[in-house]
């Protein structure tokens, strides 16, 4: 087997055994690597109904066969659990030197369980594992945690590490790595925290194996300087991700003050322009050569690592159009560890919820340093931190007094940064996206806006969706790989293929992808129904102010829009009938046999009546 090293490291905190597992072909070309891999790891080994927090929740970091190889933007990496923030199926990806090392010791997936009784973090080079006592790293943060590592490891150590957010298990904790990447918004820092484990560290000596390493050598370091030179000629890493800024302002579709409204004339202040002159240094992920962690001071002179969906939720989710303080909140979550896109949806919710009486409290949209005092109160689970811990949907449920309405979320994740008030194909993408509102799996809204009529509910949109989650959602959550070439200067697909059959010799199309990633969907959703047996339709729809229609904009070119429950739930069936789900929006027992997830098929049935 060429490709993948068939090896598992599965590690208990608990009794601090280490146990070495492997896997064959059969089980690699199913689920092919990252969220694949973790999806059937947690579905097969971990009991409906579990505390997410306990020690009974596994930590998977899951890599995938081109992870680590010299090509274009494969520095990813996969950490999955069950979510302590939805309840159900939750995972992220980051780029990370774990990706590389990891390889080279020798494993294609860490499986962590049990909890350690004291702060420890673990220390694997290649056949060893050393479990480390964390004294002089438990409540520091991020940053300071990983400098410590660095002096003792080396900058090029794989290193996943959590702030105090995670250890003291805020729900929408992520992991991070490297200056400022992070992954796994639905509480996967929090996982971590809850089996006191403050970082993972992983050096490895061995060769990636490949079938043809000279080839991949070739196509990988050719593809490498040619993503660079296209970059340089389209100017994409200029401004990064936040280029789409004032494009969201213009079109009516920017989160501002809770999502209420869809643009703010003060937007141009934080927009991808102005990042650009403002920025100091510029950072990316491992095998990237279009580097998008553009980089700024914040308002206390600290280096602040900038994208799209930071500004928009810390910035004009909250009123605050100023670049430093957006920069300030950023970095307070970064170093926390906690989720910009959930911090900036908990802020604006809360100010939302004074604002309409729900509640009582002093912070108002617009107000940078009270935003900053709460997310310190958040980290520590302090004073009003405490609820604000929870995220918003566990927030309105406390709340009451109808905020549930304004609780911007899905399933529990709250919404990222695309306002889709009279957005329908990306409320949609929201609507379905498997760990929750990400836009991740499916960012529909440009190809929404700018080829269909923005008022449609039609099967293309539906379509649409699918196509984008086979591609975002599946073959790059599993090969592992960024997708920004493929999404911003137009790398096609068909060289994600290349790198996979060179790397494992195989001779796979793009619909042999597609396939994988209906199985992993599949078995995601099947996670979801075992948690919630009383599943339906309703866990699948954007937050019901989007169809009020007095939050509607008041003027501009959508004024007076919203979207139309009927015609979205007409939606939901085109996207559930293509799928082969049913009108619950549960796979039929013959989708399940068509994927090859038979056997997941009935032990579902155990739960709930299948069609």
């Amino acid at each position: 087997m060429k490709g993948w090293l068939g090896n598992i490291l599965r590690i208990n905190l608990t009794e601090r055994k280490v146990k070495k597992e492997t896997f064959g072909e059969d089980f690699a070309k199913k689920w092919v690597g990252g969220r694949g891999f973790a999806v059937k790891i947690l579905w097969d080994e971990l009991k409906p109904g579990i505390d997410p927090l306990g020690p009974e929740n596994k930590l998977i970091v899951a890599l995938g066969p081109i992870a680590g190889i010299p090509a274009p933007n494969t520095g990813k990496t996969v950490v999955a659990a069950k979510s302590p923030l939805t309840g159900g199926y939750g995972d992220g990806n980051l780029g990370t030197w774990v990706t590389e090392q990891m390889r080279k010791a020798g494993y294609d997936i860490l499986i962590i369980e049990g909890a350690s009784e004291k702060p420890i973090y673990l220390y694997i080079e290649d056949d060893k594992v050393q479990f480390l006592p964390a004294d002089e790293i438990w409540g520091k943060g991020s940053y300071e945690t990983q400098e410590w590592l660095y002096k003792k490891y080396g900058k090029r150590a794989g290193i996943l590490t959590i702030g105090q957010g995670g250890e003291n298990k805020v729900l929408y904790s992520i992991i991070r790595s490297l200056e400022g990447r992070a992954g796994g918004r639905p509480g996967i820092g929090a996982v971590m925290g809850s089996k006191n484990l403050k970082a993972i560290v992983i050096k490895g000596s061995k060769e990636i194996p490949v079938a043809d390493p000279e080839g991949m050598k070739k196509v990988g370091r050719d593809d490498l300087k040619k993503v660079g030179e296209i970059d340089k000629k389209t100017g994409w890493s200029v401004q990064g991700t936040t280029g789409v800024l004032a494009w969201c302002n213009d079109v009516n579709a920017l989160p501002v003050k809770n999502m209420r409204k869809t643009s703010h004339p003060e937007a141009w202040r934080i927009d991808g322009e102005r990042l650009a002159q403002l920025k100091v240094a510029v950072y990316g992920c491992p095998n990237c050569t279009m580097r998008c962690g553009i980089t700024i001071l914040d308002k206390e002179g600290r280096h602040s690592e900038l994208d799209y969906e930071n500004v928009g939720m810390l910035g004009s989710d909250l009123e605050i159009f100023d670049y430093p303080q957006v920069a300030s909140l950023n970095y307070l979550c970064d170093d926390f560890g906690l989720d910009t896109i959930s911090s900036g949806g908990v802020l604006a919710f809360y100010a939302d919820a004074i604002e309409n009486g729900a509640i009582k409290g002093d912070f108002r949209f617009g107000d940078a340093e009270k935003a900053k005092e709460l997310l310190r109160k958040i980290a520590y689970r302090r004073e009003e931190g405490e609820l604000l811990a929870l995220g918003t949907k566990k927030m309105a449920e406390k709340i009451g007094k109808g905020s549930e309405a304004y609780a911007m979320h899905v399933k529990g994740l709250e919404i990222s940064a695309y306002n889709c008030k009279f957005v329908p194909g990306m409320a949609l993408a929201y609507g379905t996206s498997p760990i929750g509102a990400h836009h991740k799996d499916a960012w529909v809204i440009m190809f929404e806006l700018t080829q269909t009529a923005r008022d449609s509910y039609g099967e293309e949109k539906a379509r649409r969706v699918i196509e984008l989650q086979r591609i975002r959602g599946g073959l790059f959550e599993f090969i592992v790989s960024c997708r920004f070439p493929w999404v911003e200067i137009g790398w096609e697909l068909e060289n994600y293929a290349e790198y996979f059959n060179i790397a494992t010799g195989s001779n796979w199309t793009l619909e042999d992808f597609w396939k994988v990633a209906d199985r992993i969907y599949n078995l995601i959703r099947a996670f979801w129904v075992r948690e919630y047996p009383d599943w339906n339709r309703k866990w699948d729809y954007p937050p019901a102010v989007w169809f009020d229609p007095s939050n509607a904009d008041k003027e501009g070119p959508i004024a007076g829009k919203v979207l139309e429950y009927d015609k979205y739930d007409s939606l939901l069936d085109l996207y559930y009938k293509i799928r082969g789900w049913d009108n619950r929006g549960i796979p039929k027992m013959e989708t399940f046999i068509s994927s090859g997830l038979e056997d997941e098929g009935k032990e579902l049935q155990k739960y709930v009546k299948l069609e």
